[in-house]
């Protein structure tokens, strides 16, 4: 019944015909790429292009023209994929966006990810991996290749090492008996709060130093040396 409905839902894709418009530079790697996308049934390409402003010029004059997807490098001249992309939201959030460049700055990434891209994978990738992160793009979902996700992960356990992290002489208090086993009730006695202000204090600690539960809390306690081990 499951490979049924997978089954289903790949014919349902490949009947759908999909409106691409490709920004890119490079003109060996847009050709390869049209040449690999006007090969699948599934796909109509609307434009190609190696200008970002042809792609904004086109949005502006063909405001009622369906575009399921725009696929554009970072790095180009007059216009780079950072401002195009945020342009792109900003006019149609409808449209998805696929990001395929060589560079692999994870300070690139955060700035496509707030800006909701979709995805973003290697110029190195395989056909195949094209294709499979056009297609979770299309389908709603998101797709960034390992490397890239690999890449801004590390930047940013990296960044969270370095990061100081500022807990108050309160949150301290708390934190160093929450790690001492008192229940709620007792550290509300001991340092003459109320129940809710004392669990307010716990949620706000927690959110700060991005752990999960009061064993996280216990951990980064012992860490910070506020309790005996």
């Amino acid at each position: 019944m499951f490979l049924y409905i997978v089954f289903m839902e790949m014919q349902k894709f490949t009947a759908t015909k999909h409106n691409i418009i490709i920004v890119d530079d490079h003109k060996m790697f847009l050709s390869g790429l049209l040449s690999i996308l006007k090969s699948e049934a599934q796909f109509n390409i609307l434009k190609a292009t190696h200008n970002a402003n042809e792609v904004v010029k086109y949005l502006t004059l063909n405001a009622d023209t369906e575009v399921d997807l725009i696929i554009t490098d970072i790095n180009m001249p007059e216009m780079d994929g950072i401002e195009l992309h945020q342009i792109i939201k900003e006019k149609r959030r409808d449209i998805k966006t696929l990001v395929i460049s060589m560079l692999n700055d994870p300070e690139y990434t955060n700035m496509l990810i707030i800006n909701n891209v979709n995805g973003y994978i290697s110029k190195n990738a395989s056909k195949q991996e094209l294709l499979l992160a056009i297609e979770s793009v299309l389908k709603g979902g998101n797709y960034f290749s390992k490397e890239i996700k690999d890449a801004y992960l590390q930047n940013r356990l990296l960044n969270k090492k370095n990061e100081k992290i500022n807990l108050t002489k309160r949150e301290i208090e708390v934190i160093t008996l929450i790690a001492e086993e008192h229940t709620t009730n007792e550290i509300a006695e001991i340092l003459f709060l109320s129940k809710h202000t004392v669990e307010s204090y716990r949620k706000n600690i927690i959110r700060k130093l991005e752990v999960r539960n009061l064993a996280g809390l216990t951990k980064f306690a012992l860490k910070m040396k506020y309790i005996k081990n």
